[in-house]
């Protein structure tokens, strides 16, 4: 009897990163646990960046494609696990001069463990998998959030995240053992076909809103956003980047496929004139209340990362809006909605940790005068907050631009209209909120006596670098999306 190990191909950009996260923690162990703390954050960095590097390398050279009940390889999942990899690069670069911790082989390992959750989870087509996938990211997200020890805000946002993350994967698994129980399936497509062919009974509807919990959780949609607040401003700073950016265009991505491969017999309808049982009233629902509840909770924040994160709740009721599009044209406006937005939020989050560094704190008034003391990073972030509020020609005009126009042509007779509208309003609400953060910026002079704002080239690269994407990809959004198109049409999904 021969034991096989194909099941291990598909999987070497995961082992890879895994592999990378091992000798992490054997690099700090046994090389340079002795030596100064900034050669051993550069050290050991350079090997969690080997790690990336290494997995984009074999991504990009793989061509062998295929799909089984548990994982799915494409040119759609291999496009995606790229541009995860590539936000955990810039998230692994701005890490270099962190400080907060003396335990950094542990803080990379960690960081390389839920990457490689990220990885999985873009290509698993089970839920058993999807949630196992959901747990090997989650697990070391909570222990990053708590990595600072001189915080006691570190450890209340690790708590918060790890008691609501723990109540909504709960809520997800018992939403796929009813599933399974109708169906006997686990896989997405033998559920989509037993769906067609069974009457839908009103315990799927249970299910279907249980499972959509933990994702809506993962998305930080409200009513499930109240953990996002904290950790956005209690966690490291690059921690709090790759939860904003990495995590959230995977949990996007596998919604879509949740709702597309499993659920899409019992989408129902969110029209205004055709409201009918399904995932698209609940979606419409949380997108409401996302956008609402988002924008306006930020207009009361005064730290600058608290305000982020209530614009992410918004954002994501934002991206919500493509799922009502028709199907050419909700994928590729949904990912280079997420995808921009995670190189903007990361880019905005990474400026507000420079400042807090310098500073001694987020909050407006930290900001005053930046455009004097770091002119860099204010014109940064001045590109950065254009483009959060939609400004063009800047990236985040042309994604919301595809997405309302998804939106409202997905259904006869522009029947989701009102949610665009919905929309457009709380786009005009935040706009404000995002001038009063350029306010103090640029109008708003020094305090006396401060002195010039000086952030780290490990910063000051990365930033510069997401800035000039935001850039290139509002004054020539054909290049992404022409990418996705092709990736799409080159796969199943």
């Amino acid at each position: 009897m021969t034991l096989s190990l194909d099941w291990m191909i598909p999987l070497i950009p995961e082992e890879i990163v895994i592999i990378f996260a091992l000798a992490a923690l054997a690099v700090d162990f046994a090389i340079v646990r002795r030596m100064n703390p900034a050669v051993r954050w550069r050290v050991i960095g350079a090997t969690a960046c080997a790690g990336c590097v290494g997995a984009m390398i074999w991504i990009g050279r793989a061509t062998n494609y295929g799909t089984s009940e548990m994982l799915a390889l494409s040119p759609l999942t291999q496009f995606i696990k790229l541009a995860l990899l590539g936000l955990a690069l810039v998230v692994v670069v701005l890490s270099l001069d962190a400080r907060f911790t003396r335990h950094t082989g542990e803080y990379y390992a960690l960081l390389l463990l839920a990457t490689a959750g990220l990885m999985l989870l873009i290509s698993s087509e089970n839920l058993l998998m999807i949630f196992i996938a959901l747990e090997i990211l989650s697990v070391p997200l909570y222990v990053l959030t708590a990595f600072d020890k001189t915080r006691e805000a570190s450890a209340e946002a690790a708590l918060k995240y790890f008691l609501f993350g723990s109540v909504a994967a709960a809520f997800t698994l018992f939403g796929i053992s009813l599933l399974y129980g109708m169906t006997g399936e686990l896989g997405l497509g033998a559920i989509a076909a037993k769906l067609r062919t069974q009457p839908v009974e009103p315990v799927c509807y249970a299910a279907l809103v249980m499972t959509l919990i933990g994702f809506a959780f993962k998305v930080a949609a409200a009513p499930f956003h109240f953990w996002a607040p904290d950790v956005y401003e209690g966690a490291p700073a690059p921690i709090a980047c790759f939860v904003a950016s990495a995590s959230k265009v995977a949990s996007f991505f596998v919604l879509a496929k949740i709702v597309i491969d499993g659920f899409g017999p019992i989408r129902g309808g969110a029209a205004w004139n055709d409201f009918r049982a399904g995932w698209m009233p609940v979606l419409a629902v949380l997108a409401v209340l996302s956008m609402a509840g988002g924008n306006i909770a930020a207009l009361a924040q005064t730290s600058v990362k608290r305000l982020l994160a209530y614009s992410a709740i918004a954002h994501g009721g934002y991206a919500l809006l493509a799922f009502f599009g028709n199907a050419r044209q909700m994928l590729p406006a949904l990912l280079f909605y997420v995808i921009t937005y995670a190189l903007t939020v990361l880019g905005a989050l990474a400026v507000a940790g420079a400042v807090e560094n310098s500073a001694n704190g987020d909050r407006m008034a930290a900001w005053a005068g930046l455009g004097r003391r770091a002119p860099l990073l204010a014109v940064c972030m001045f590109i950065f907050m254009l483009s959060l509020a939609g400004i063009p020609p800047l990236a985040g005009f042309f994604g919301k631009f595809y997405l309302f126009t998804a939106a409202a042509a997905g259904q006869p007779h522009l029947g989701m209209l009102w949610l665009v509208i919905v929309a457009v309003g709380a786009s005009a609400i935040s706009l404000y909120y995002y001038l009063q953060v350029l306010k103090q910026i640029y109008a708003v002079p020094p305090p006396a006596g401060a002195m010039p704002l000086r952030a780290s080239r490990a910063a000051l690269f990365p930033i510069a670098l997401l800035a000039a994407l935001v850039i290139v990809f509002g004054c020539a959004p054909g290049w992404l999306l022409g990418r996705l198109s092709a990736v799409l049409n080159s796969s199943a999904f």
